[in-house]
């Protein structure tokens, strides 16, 4: 995962722990949106993932009163400071670093299931 860390921070200009803090509640909204066949899958994929999901306390991405879903996971990423563009390129890159590990098949079921997810990124 580091190496997509650094890719996201040189690419959106924010600093790695905050990149990483964001991966982190990224991997765990899929922990909790997700089919958890699917998510095992990816995670499976990606080296490191479940720690980094685990980074995030309690059950998940904390809400903050924000809601749910992807407009709540956008909430939560506004929390560590990241602005849309800043959203959309952690999108993208981890999408595709997804797809790259996982393939096409898992990612695209797991993309499928959250809706309003390709108007985000």
């Amino acid at each position: 995962m580091d190496d997509l860390i650094l890719r996201v921070a040189g690419l959106s200009g924010l600093a790695p722990a905050t990149v990483r803090s964001a991966l982190a509640m990224v991997l765990a909204f899929l922990q909790q949106e997700c089919p958890p066949h699917d998510v095992k899958l990816l995670f499976d994929a990606l080296p490191g993932a479940d720690e980094l999901a685990a980074e995030v306390p309690g059950d998940g991405p904390p809400s903050y009163g924000i809601g749910g879903g992807l407009p709540g996971l956008a909430g939560r990423l506004a929390t560590l400071g990241l602005q849309m563009p800043a959203m959309q390129v952690l999108g993208r890159e981890f999408i595709a670093h997804c797809r790259e590990a996982a393939g096409e098949e898992t990612t695209g079921r797991m993309l499928a299931g959250i809706p309003g997810l390709s108007d985000f990124v």
